[in-house]
């Protein structure tokens, strides 16, 4: 019994440089990509809307909008929970818009272990 090859298969030098020309293509369109999403502005609010922030898509922090209601000097504890909650609730969304836009450009293929990359 004879194994078929897959097509393409065999033809030397001319098939690995259209490999490496659409590798190197993806690894471009993730670039851009992750450029493009590093900019965007992502925006939470935590604490029943006691608090608002804002954060670019590398984790800069932008903003932060208290609510009146949330500052009392003799529970500072209140505030620290409610800007600790709203922190990791922006980073948890940056990371998950991130995640599906990558998944949506590579087709689901794990490119973390690419240099550069996440």
């Amino acid at each position: 019994m004879k194994a078929r090859l897959p097509d393409g298969y065999g033809k030397g030098a001319g098939g690995m440089n259209s490999m490496i020309k659409q590798a190197q293509k993806m690894q471009d369109d993730i670039q851009a990509l992750q450029e493009k999403l590093n900019e965007r502005e992502y925006s939470v609010t935590a604490g029943g809307g006691l608090i608002e922030l804002t954060m670019k898509g590398d984790k800069e922090l932008k903003s932060v909008k208290l609510n009146p209601e949330i500052v009392d000097k003799d529970n500072v504890e209140d505030l620290e929970d409610v800007i600790i909650a709203g922190v990791n609730a922006i980073i948890s969304k940056i990371e998950e818009e991130h995640t599906a836009a990558m998944e949506k450009l590579t087709g689901g293929l794990n490119m973390a272990g690419m240099p550069g990359l996440f």
